[in-house]
């Protein structure tokens, strides 16, 4: 997420100096090969830079999801610059006891990004983090988000407004 999705957060600090920043690829940060892909070990190294030309270090941080991740990854690379780590939920899914289907789920997500977007490709991902329990080992990318129907309440995929039944 970029710096404007925590600007409301960083209002409730004024009694420190809040930096927050766009992740390399992310809004006002452009990256020179769009398609290339970001490592936590790249985003670490971009936050150690900036720790640095801020001359702020050690800092307190706060970051969220794959944020937390690259926070991580920082914390494991330069231990030094960091006071607090608040890591929000980080997506560690390597960590699961059904860690394979749960990566093959997100691998889907991303293939089906590539493939037809961004709509399509959050989708998958919304359902992917409303899931309960342990993902099935098959038939994960042949899952669709299911929804009721506005009119019957049937169940319905979520690309239909109502039912098949209900729409005849």
């Amino acid at each position: 997420m970029a710096a404007a999705g925590f600007a409301t957060l960083a209002n409730h600090f004024a009694d420190r100096t809040v930096v927050t920043y766009d992740p390399r690829g992310s809004e006002r940060s452009v990256k020179t090969d769009p398609a290339s892909p970001s490592t936590p070990e790249q985003h670490a190294d971009d936050l150690h830079r900036l720790i640095q030309a801020l001359g702020a270090g050690p800092v307190d941080l706060f970051a969220s999801s794959g944020g937390a991740v690259n926070a991580l990854a920082l914390v494991e690379r330069h231990p030094e610059q960091v006071r607090i780590l608040v890591a929000h939920e980080p997506p560690l899914l390597q960590t699961l006891p059904d860690r394979d289907a749960a990566l093959a789920a997100a691998r889907d997500i991303h293939d089906t990004y590539m493939r037809a977007g961004f709509g399509a490709g959050m989708a998958k991902f919304i359902a992917l983090v409303q899931h309960k329990g342990q993902f099935p080992v098959i038939g994960w990318t042949d899952r669709r988000p299911i929804q009721r129907c506005s009119v019957c309440r049937r169940r319905t995929t979520a690309r239909a407004q109502t039912c098949s039944w209900r729409r005849t």
